[in-house]
């Protein structure tokens, strides 16, 4: 177990849209950020990224050969490019998430890793949380507080990562600690950039609406919206989490639609799930920090300011990465995990009480 005084740790991520791996350096205690170190993104080819799409919805068992060695290569490539770090946070790449039925399934080994890269490697990090009746999801929350603190924030605020699913953490920084009852409020929201990224490689054969160009040039279909919004999901108290392809019926409710009605609609139902989550919310958020890949879209960010009465910015606004959020939250709890600190607590995870996750490899 480490002691107290802040490390050099280094943070990966590789999330549901399926795009690459983030990575980052981070210095922290665990509690308080102390300073940000180089980041770095892997890209996965084509064909690494289909052969990952090809086992989404999978469980632990034979034939995940090929998609191991993908995870395993691919952080190992991009993990080696970075120097100090003494402990490193793995995230694994989430094939399948049931926290109330098999659990939680994040393809990928640390022990491997640690032995490949000769640093103490945290993996495993969402297991503990759903043994213990958790989600398992979100993560990020424990240093979206740091990250208000570090902003100097004194009013309520939320995070918002739009990567392949949506979530929101709602924190109120005038709290001391990440698992005081009251200091934070997380869930997923709904989707975000996965589902209009698997329309667009269906109907275009490209990763994604960049620039949300496509959306631009149609029209949103409110028959369409309406269903989608129909869903009990939103409705359901917090903490909650999605699996990436729990709203697969999204495709379906815009098979009719020409690709650029198709695009706008997906791109107006991931603002609207986000609108829904904000009224689950203790109070109203003085702001709306964006992170993630949806943070570039330009026609959701403009539908959430449109739809939200509070400032909806990029991360970027207030000297934040929103590409490296993630990666750097896996780095931070990390050094929480490896000091016997809480990463998930009932407010953000529905967990019963304040828990650790991850365990930890070492060379």
């Amino acid at each position: 177990m480490l002691g107290s005084g802040a490390i050099w740790a280094l943070g990966a991520m590789s999330g549901t849209s399926l795009d690459g791996v983030d990575t980052a350096m981070l210095r922290t205690d665990g509690e308080t950020i102390a300073d940000f170190g180089p980041s770095d993104y892997r890209p996965y080819s084509e064909a690494e990224r289909a052969e990952l799409r090809a086992v989404l919805g999978r469980w632990p068992g034979p034939g995940l050969e090929a998609a191991l060695e993908v995870i395993q290569s691919a952080h190992i490539e991009a993990l080696s490019g970075h120097e100090g770090a003494e402990l490193m946070g793995f995230h694994g790449q989430t094939l399948a998430h049931d926290p109330h039925g098999r659990g939680t399934h994040q393809l990928g080994d640390g022990d491997a890793l640690a032995q490949a890269l000769g640093v103490p490697v945290v993996w495993d990090f969402r297991s503990n949380d759903v043994r213990l009746g958790g989600e398992g999801a979100p993560l990020a929350p424990f240093y979206h507080f740091a990250c208000a603190k570090w902003i100097g924030a004194d009013a309520p605020l939320a995070f918002l990562n739009l990567g392949g699913v949506g979530n929101l953490t709602w924190v109120d920084p005038r709290h001391a600690a990440p698992e005081e009852p009251g200091a934070l409020l997380a869930f997923d929201t709904g989707p975000a950039n996965a589902p209009l990224n698997d329309l667009m490689a269906e109907r275009r054969g490209l990763d994604c609406d960049r620039d949300g160009a496509l959306a631009a040039t149609g029209q949103v279909v409110d028959g369409a919206l309406e269903l989608f919004l129909d869903e009990g999901y939103f409705l359901k108290m917090p903490p909650k989490s999605l699996d990436r392809d729990d709203f697969s019926l999204m495709l379906d409710l815009v098979r009719e639609l020409d690709d650029a009605d198709a695009a706008a609609t997906m791109t107006a139902m991931a603002a609207a799930a986000v609108m829904r989550g904000i009224e689950h919310c203790p109070s109203p958020p003085a702001r709306l920090l964006v992170t993630g890949g949806g943070r570039h879209n330009p026609v959701m960010m403009a539908m959430l300011a449109a739809g939200l009465d509070c400032p909806v910015e990029p991360v970027e606004a207030v000297g934040l990465d929103g590409d490296m959020l993630e990666a750097q939250a896996f780095a931070f709890l990390a050094v929480r995990a490896a000091r016997g600190l809480p990463t998930s607590c009932p407010s953000t995870t529905g967990v019963r009480a304040a828990v650790g996750g991850g365990q930890i490899s070492r060379p």
